[in-house]
């Protein structure tokens, strides 16, 4: 599936979560809200968007998305440890079967060692399966939030589409 837009995308997941009668949440670092927003966008998606959660401080990952200081201070905040609890924290918080998150370094500044600027980090949790995609994306930061988002929902899409029908074993 190739998608033109992130509004196209968007549309593609509602549909795609409406028809399976589930639920999403996210949790936003640096594209602070543009994935909710993007899916609010749609007309009907309170059918399928629970809410979000934009936690640009640390403080607001541990908080309210119960992100390990440990693993924040271990991996630190742009890593797959850090984005995969983002998500399962939002998908918990919200009671959905499915959550994105995003952390990573927009721009202009605030590289590291090994994480130039335009690093991100996705995570796509469901009750079944919690995963971390990291991305480089060239650009100034509105287009390095942008491909986020629409890389984001390609992710989540792409799972949402090929869940398992098995059942969770506890």
């Amino acid at each position: 599936m190739n998608f033109e837009t992130i509004n196209d995308l968007a549309l593609a997941v509602k549909e795609a979560l409406e028809n399976k009668g589930e639920m999403m949440a996210t949790a936003e670092s640096c594209t602070g809200g543009l994935i909710a927003s993007s899916i609010v966008d749609i007309p009907g998606s309170s059918a399928v968007l629970a809410g979000g959660i934009v936690a640009y401080q640390n403080e607001i990952k541990v908080k309210l998305l119960d992100v390990s200081a440990s693993t924040i201070e271990k991996y630190g905040v742009v890593s797959a440890e850090t984005v995969k609890e983002m998500a399962e924290g939002a998908r918990k918080k919200f009671g959905c079967e499915w959550a994105v998150a995003t952390t990573g370094i927009a721009g202009p500044g605030g590289a590291e060692p090994g994480k130039p600027v335009g690093t991100v980090w996705i995570g796509v949790a469901s009750s079944l399966q919690n995963e971390a995609f990291c991305k480089n994306f060239s650009g100034n930061r509105k287009n390095v939030r942008e491909k986020s988002v629409y890389i984001a929902l390609q992710l989540l899409l792409e799972r949402i589409n090929q869940k398992s029908t098995c059942t969770k074993v506890h």
